[in-house]
């Protein structure tokens, strides 16, 4: 007599199960059992529940602590989602569905990339099955509130931003040049500040923000990140409102908590330079420039020349004039000449300069005088900055020019038969520094 055969038990195919936790915050992440840990305790509980289905935990833990739920650019789930589309998972299990996503957009994607590699997703304590139209429903239903919940925790912090900004709170972001954060509370650098009062003084001063930046790169001020000061990071220091003690919020300002760095006075003197149009301050920066061969300029006899000038109706002449001229000194008629027009001489000293940078062995001049300064040298920077001179120089205030001139000159004599150009030769690696330095970069207050 036979005997029926055995019946044959289907095994389920084992389901490879992924659990994936998130906090919005740091807090409490320190502790020995976290929210993460609590989160991941109630997922494999559920994963060892559907044991008959064939599901099972990977030991692999994807895991994203102080990670916002309003984007996808995290850690753990850049991880998760290169599993999944290595084909390594079958089910993604999480606590509940806004520990994946906040946003409705960013979850149909994360959805779409889980149906493209027929993997599901399951949330302990929302069920739903994500592979029926009514599952759909259900988690775009749930989406949607956590979407809305995420909206009106922004639009309360923002409100609690504007509050606290009208009571002058210091509310974070890049901390300003001459303070520091102590207690969430904004506290003056002194070591800083003092540079900020300086750079506010000099400005009303100068009345120049191009040639103020020209002098505090010489001077190798930087700002607080250690980085060279630009024209740039000049305009937002000098028009930042928290010098004179205030918290501004929208455009609207407000007394800070903070301690002024400067006086309203000085803020009003540099403001009421700024109001001036560019042309103006410009012209009357010209005005006040020192003529460009001062100091530099002889006659064959030794005698310096100064600068003089002349008004005939509303037209102004300049000239150098011999001392020896000046102050009635006999010559013995060896002297050149014991005046002349100063855009002449000038323009004949700048022509001269134009003359040596473009000359080759100048180049080779200007690269070992940055080396012998112990600096890097990049020869093809060096070699391009000198090849734009006549560029630079034509967008210089004439007390820009005239720093250059006292760099690169160190003697203009004139005499009958014209007049002679003496070079320096250890200015020449400060020009090239110059001419190198960053202009454009958005330096941060």
């Amino acid at each position: 007599m036979s005997r029926p055969p055995a019946s044959i038990i289907a095994m389920p195919r084992r389901q490879r199960c992924a659990i994936y936790t998130r906090k919005s915050t740091e807090e409490g992440l320190e502790m020995e059992f976290n929210s993460l840990d609590a989160q991941r305790e109630a997922c494999e509980s559920y994963v060892a529940s559907q044991k008959a289905e064939g599901w099972s935990a990977i030991r692999e833990g994807y895991d994203d602590g102080g990670q916002s739920g309003g984007t996808l650019d995290r850690p753990g789930l850049k991880r998760l989602l290169a599993d999944v589309e290595a084909g390594l998972l079958d089910v993604i299990v999480v606590y509940k569905i806004d520990r994946l996503s906040r946003s409705l957009m960013d979850f149909t994607k994360l959805v779409e990339i889980f149906d493209r590699n027929q993997v599901t997703f399951v949330s302990v304590t929302q069920a739903f099955n994500t592979t029926t139209s009514m599952g759909r429903l259900t988690l775009n239903i749930l989406l949607s509130f956590a979407q809305f919940e995420r909206e009106v925790i922004g639009e309360r912090i923002r409100d609690k931003v504007a509050a606290s900004r009208k009571r002058g709170m210091w509310m974070g972001g890049y901390v300003p040049m001459g303070y520091d954060v102590r207690d969430r509370k904004l506290v003056i650098n002194e070591g800083e500040a003092a540079t900020v009062r300086m750079i506010f003084e000099r400005f009303v001063a100068i009345g120049s923000a191009t040639m103020l930046t020209w002098v505090l790169v010489a001077e190798g001020v930087r700002n607080k990140r250690g980085k060279q000061i630009d024209k740039g990071f000049l305009y937002k220091l000098i028009n930042n409102r928290v010098y004179i003690g205030e918290a501004v919020h929208k455009g609207t300002a407000y007394d800070g908590e903070h301690e002024a760095i400067i006086s309203r006075d000085l803020w009003d003197k540099v403001h009421s330079i700024l109001q001036q149009s560019p042309r103006l301050r410009a012209s009357n920066t010209r005005r006040q420039t020192p003529a460009l061969l001062k100091g530099i300029i002889f006659t064959n006899t030794g005698a310096a020349m100064t600068p003089t000038a002349t008004k005939k109706g509303s037209r102004l002449y300049r000239y150098y004039t011999s001392m020896d001229l000046i102050r009635n000194r006999a010559t013995g008629g060896a002297a050149g000449p014991l005046r002349l027009p100063a855009g002449m001489v000038e323009e004949v000293v700048v022509g001269e300069i134009r003359r040596m940078v473009r000359a080759p062995e100048i180049a080779a001049r200007a690269i070992a005088a940055v080396r012998q300064d112990g600096e890097g040298v990049d020869e093809q920077a060096i070699i391009s900055a000198l090849g734009e001179f006549d560029q630079l120089w034509a967008a210089l205030f004439p007390a820009e020019q005239a720093r250059i001139v006292h760099l690169l000159v160190e003697r203009v004599t004139v005499d009958a038969s014209g007049i002679a150009v003496d070079l320096r030769n250890d200015g020449l690696g400060s020009v090239v520094r110059d001419m190198m330095a960053p202009r454009g970069e958005e330096a941060r207050v």
